[in-house]
């Protein structure tokens, strides 16, 4: 029987016409957060926030599907030498090529125009001199937005189709180890309607009240400092970033945050460390991990430990030479993040002793399916990781969308600072606050202050509304709102 019985689908999983893009649309809208957010070599205060808009043409007539995100600094390229304004006109190069690219493509499922539009935007980034991990960030988009137009157009949602493999995914073209397994096989299962926010912990993040200047403070009813936003949302899940160029500082920090975190978390406590790509060696991150296991007032945390993710700079993270654990037997469960790149590079991570890697949507919905479906908790193997991770995601599509991917991959514990470094929707107009708001009242609730603000309880995020909806986002926003540049691709 064809999957599109199975499912009550319009469309079998073949479409008898070509998948298509008719037109594309970006919007540009600068934003600001509410507190500066240091992850890393650069600290965010003013970023752009893109919304990518197409018109998709399916067997089932032309539909609209929108994708989002954030143009983060040195994020995707972290180089010191760049500027900032050269990596966000780079940022919308790759999304405005790989858009113009999907123009010119066609084909039977939207498996097949993703791996084209992969094969067009490899080509012309390589030529541009432009590095995988942000060139298929312009992928990433176009591919969001394709998958949201489908799901629309099937009346469906995005678990519903990938359960039943209406995209067409072929897991061994993505990582040949799963041979001829269909996502459904492999998938683990989502348990919850709800998802465990891991609360990040940024380098200049305030600790406690006590510690923020009167002048300082902001005013707009949000928790600011940590114990302040464990005690509003309960949280007992961490994301704890550390700079291990600083050792002594790094140290100094962990105890601080620790001893909020032992005094506020009555339960559940459970951290993962972000190295931010600040050791230049495995060698030189087992020295530092010397230093944190034999610290009196770090080492019984531990025990809380979940992972530490991306350690190593992306420039050796997989080089043999540089960066096999594998002798290493007793190191902490560690992942790759933004050296996850390119399609095999998980397979090479787990060659030299990853643990895993993370998903978000910027890095890829179907390389995240296959990432899922490799590291499925299996019997007689050590434990793989697929964590959640994000990119300052905030909505009124990114967030939505990447929670959407999340539960249906079944990842239970997901980073999440959108919420705590921007002000809820304070940034759109009244009429996407509004749109948002009745369509994700689970998810959203407005505030004295007027806008929506994310609902965060127990420490927990709802994921009922975004499964439901097509590709996260249940409403039709009135994006002639937002006001930006337009760019025709």
């Amino acid at each position: 029987m064809p999957i599109g019985e199975i499912c009550g689908l319009k469309a079998p999983l073949l479409f008898v016409n070509t998948l298509s893009i008719e037109s594309a649309e970006l919007i540009r809208a600068d934003i600001r957060t509410r507190l500066p957010f240091k992850y890393g070599i650069t600290t965010m205060v003013d970023v752009p926030h893109v919304f990518l808009r197409l018109v998709v043409r399916t067997p089932a007539g032309t539909f609209r599907g929108v994708a989002a995100d954030h143009l983060p600094p040195k994020w995707f390229t972290k180089d010191p030498t760049r500027s900032v304004p050269g990596e966000i006109d780079d940022m919308m190069a790759v999304v405005q090529h790989a858009a113009t690219a999907a123009r010119a493509l066609s084909a039977p499922t939207v498996f097949r125009f993703w791996q084209e539009l992969w094969a067009a935007q490899t080509a012309w980034a390589t030529a541009q001199s432009h590095p995988p991990l942000l060139a298929h960030f312009g992928t990433s988009l176009v591919e969001r937005a394709v998958i949201d137009a489908v799901t629309r157009s099937q009346g469906a949602n995005f678990e519903r189709l990938l359960q039943a493999n209406f995209f067409g995914i072929r897991l061994d073209e993505i990582d040949p180890t799963l041979g001829s397994a269909e996502p459904a096989d492999l998938l683990p299962r989502r348990n919850s309607d709800t998802i465990l926010c891991r609360h990040t912990v940024g380098l200049a993040d305030p600790l406690t009240d006590a510690e923020i200047a009167d002048a300082d403070k902001l005013r707009d009813g949000l928790p600011q400092s940590l114990e302040a936003n464990i005690r509003r949302y309960g949280l007992c899940h961490f994301k704890i970033k550390t700079d291990g160029s600083n050792p002594d500082g790094a140290l100094a920090r962990l105890r601080a945050v620790f001893a909020v975190l032992a005094r506020e978390v009555k339960s559940g406590l459970a951290f993962s460390l972000d190295g931010n790509e600040s050791f230049s060696s495995a060698e030189a991150f087992r020295d530092f991990w010397r230093r944190v296991e034999g610290d009196s007032a770090v080492q019984p945390m531990l025990r809380h430990l979940l992972f530490v993710e991306q350690p190593l700079s992306r420039l050796v993270a997989l080089d043999p030479a540089r960066a096999n654990l594998t002798s290493w037997a007793d190191r902490p469960p560690i992942i790759i993040d933004e050296s996850d790149a390119e399609l095999a590079d998980l397979h090479r991570a787990l060659e030299l002793g990853y643990a895993g890697t993370s998903h978000k949507n910027c890095k890829g919905i179907f390389k995240g399916v296959a990432h899922a479906c490799r590291l499925r908790p299996q019997v007689n193997r050590p434990r793989l990781i697929h964590s959640g991770e994000d990119l300052c995601n905030i909505g009124p599509v990114a967030l939505l969308q990447d929670l959407a991917v999340q539960a249906a991959l079944g990842v239970e514990s997901v980073e999440r600072n959108g919420h705590h470094y921007f002000a809820g929707l304070s940034s759109w107009p009244a009429g996407i606050q509004e749109a948002v708001l009745a369509a994700h009242p689970d998810l959203y609730a407005a505030t004295e202050r007027g806008w929506p603000a994310l609902i965060v309880r127990e420490g927990k995020i709802s994921t009922r509304s975004v499964v439901a909806a097509p590709l996260g986002v249940a409403a039709e926003l009135p994006f002639d709102q937002i006001v930006g540049p337009r760019f025709s691709l």
